[in-house]
């Protein structure tokens, strides 16, 4: 990593970064008076936001709203989709928020009220607050054809779930020989080394257990992230850009992006050819949760605008919007980057609800990604607010060339870095 070492890095996410890069008022400061925050969505976002509200200030009264009693995690769930990991590892519960003293309710959100500071549940409760946070994920943009019962056929596996072991259901019996198909997304969108994080792990279990097929992606964009890092690792381990590579990637300029799609058919469509196979994994366009969209906080882009400094929507305040779905450019759209911004959130609303200035932000970014089992790659940032926006001031990405071991390393660094923020979330 350039300008600064691993364990600079891991020191400094792990300390200062856990604050959100910027001061948390003393308790001592804090005044009798409970002020009450509601945060919708229980994932990377809310789940830290809550907590650190509560750490910060004692005397805010915190209610964590989420559909689902569990959490299922995104990353590493392309582990379980090729059979090196159980569902189960990836499932999380909220016990752990309720120690701090977040109230949790299972219910799904179903009305936000920006004026009267109301949000309204399917459940038929209704919460006041003072602060609104909304964490609520990606959901996703319509491509032709790809409606729920598509979603059933081709399933996108991007939210955690249900999902993963449908589409790891769908690889076990693709047939020797037949293509696994994986349609990418156009940026921004969640995770951005997910999809090609996935074809890799995808072409590792076919060389071990359906070797005469392979992986070919369609992508609408001409380039992605890590992209020289994933390609390296699949000339060393698949072959790539070889008559036999067991990945092919098609990108925009030569026909990736797909238009439509025919469940019925198992078949997707570009705009130059076909393609068809029993195992297709659409990822479709993202954009802010289903919430974000109905209570007005998205743009034309889909995606939510804030203020960088405190991540406030500039279309409703007193309402903050936090990971995917947030409009953060200079950020990327992970789950490390989610639990920056809501620790920094966290922090400004602290802050703001005891009358003192919010202080000027740091972020930090760190992703690792696995070309196989023994072969891991990772980025690291720490990004600062300037003028308005958001720069990166230091960080690095793995070395382009590299011995085994310091790629079996970082594989083993994934699952540290895993442990480690999941701890964060939910402990």
């Amino acid at each position: 990593m350039s300008n600064f070492t691993r364990r600079s890095f891991v020191k400094l996410t792990g300390g200062v970064a856990a604050l959100g890069l910027v001061s948390m008022p003393s308790v001592s400061a804090f005044a009798a008076a409970k002020k009450r925050v509601v945060v919708i969505g229980g994932g990377y976002g809310g789940s830290i936001a809550a907590k650190y509200i509560r750490m910060g200030d004692p005397n805010i009264q915190v209610t964590l709203i989420e559909q689902n009693k569990d959490y299922y995690s995104g990353p590493l769930s392309n582990w379980v989709i090729t059979g090196l990991r159980k569902l189960e590892v990836q499932k999380w519960g909220y016990e752990g928020l309720k120690k701090h003293g977040v109230e949790v309710v299972i219910d799904q959100v179903n009305a936000i009220d920006p004026a009267a500071k109301t949000v309204g549940t399917v459940g038929g409760k209704k919460f006041e607050y003072d602060r609104l946070i909304v964490s609520p994920g990606v959901g996703f943009k319509s491509i032709e054809g790809y409606d729920a019962e598509a979603e059933k056929a081709m399933p996108h596996a991007w939210n955690a779930g249900e999902q993963t072991t449908s589409l790891a259901k769908k690889l076990q019996e693709l047939k020797d020989g037949d293509p696994f198909i994986l349609v990418a997304p156009p940026d921004p969108y969640r995770c951005p080394p997910g999809p090609y994080e996935r074809a890799s792990l995808v072409a590792d279990y076919l060389k071990k257990n359906k070797p005469k097929s392979k992986v070919i992606i369609l992508d609408p964009k001409d380039k992605f992230s890590k992209m020289p890092l994933f390609t390296g690792g699949w000339k060393q381990l698949y072959g790539y850009e070889t008559p036999n590579s067991l990945i092919e990637w098609i990108p925009g300029a030569q026909g990736g992006k797909v238009t439509r799609v025919d469940a019925k058919a198992m078949t997707v469509y570009t705009e130059m050819a076909e393609f068809k196979s029993s195992c297709i994994n659409i990822i479709p366009p993202n954009k802010a949760g289903a919430i974000a969209e109905k209570a007005g906080l998205t743009d034309d882009k889909g995606f939510c605008p804030v203020n960088l400094e405190t991540f406030e929507s500039t279309k409703h305040p007193g309402i903050h919007v936090i990971g995917d779905a947030s409009a953060a450019p200079g950020l990327p759209k992970s789950g490390y980057a989610a639990n920056s911004e809501a620790k920094v959130c966290a922090a400004a609303v602290v802050n703001i609800l005891n009358g003192r200035p919010v202080g000027i932000p740091s972020y930090v970014n760190t992703c690792y990604s696995l070309i196989s089992p023994d072969y891991g790659i990772s980025v690291a940032g720490v990004y600062k607010l300037n003028a308005g926006k958001i720069v990166e001031v230091s960080g690095g990405v793995s070395p382009g060339t590299a011995e085994d071991t310091v790629r079996k390393q970082e594989a083993v660094y994934n699952e540290s870095w895993y442990q480690s923020i999941m701890a964060d979330t939910f402990g």
